[in-house]
């Protein structure tokens, strides 16, 4: 990857783990290429970083966590899409958990859960037991750009990478158009 993508500037994640969530940098070792950049933290939502950054949206994905429902017995799973789709929540994400029910897990608790900031949670890092779902369509973009588990820096890292995430599941399809 080149060292600045869009008006990001870059460094090796591995050399700034003052940009990463403790957990992501914990985590940091399964992705050796990823790259960290540093952002303003009122710009860390997708659209406004995308627009003073100069970077496509089809390069950034959102990881969003979900939790399922079943007999009263929840588990979680990250998803992760490119930011021009939304995550099939109710249809594949239901059905994987083996859930009745499945929603967006509650703010705090994903944050408390991942030890992630909202709106910074990433694929890197996260608890053991979840799922990881990521769409094949972020596996096929060469550069993409996800949250660094701070508001105010971003993981930039080639999609494949994610592929070889622990507990990963690369599934065509959990991306869906938005409504």
């Amino acid at each position: 990857m080149d060292s600045r993508t869009g008006r990001l500037d870059t460094s090796p994640a591995a050399e700034r783990p003052d940009l990463l969530a403790l957990s992501v940098a914990a985590g940091i070792a399964h992705v050796p290429d990823a790259l960290v950049a540093e952002i303003e933290p009122a710009l860390a939502d997708t659209a406004a970083m995308c627009a003073a950054y100069d970077l496509p949206l089809s390069t950034s994905a959102n990881c969003v966590v979900v939790t399922g429902r079943r007999a009263g017995v929840d588990k979680h799973a990250a998803c992760v899409v490119l930011a021009t789709t939304r995550a099939d929540v109710n249809g594949l994400v239901r059905r994987r958990l083996g859930a009745r029910k499945a929603s967006f897990a509650a703010a705090d608790f994903a944050t408390e859960a991942t030890g992630m900031e909202y709106g910074g949670i990433t694929p890197v890092g996260l608890p053991a037991d979840w799922l990881l779902l990521v769409d094949s369509a972020v596996v096929a973009t060469p550069v993409v750009v996800v949250g660094s588990g701070l508001r105010r820096s971003k993981l930039l890292l080639p999609g494949a990478t994610l592929a070889a995430l622990p507990a990963v599941e690369v599934i065509d399809g959990l991306g869906v158009p938005p409504v």
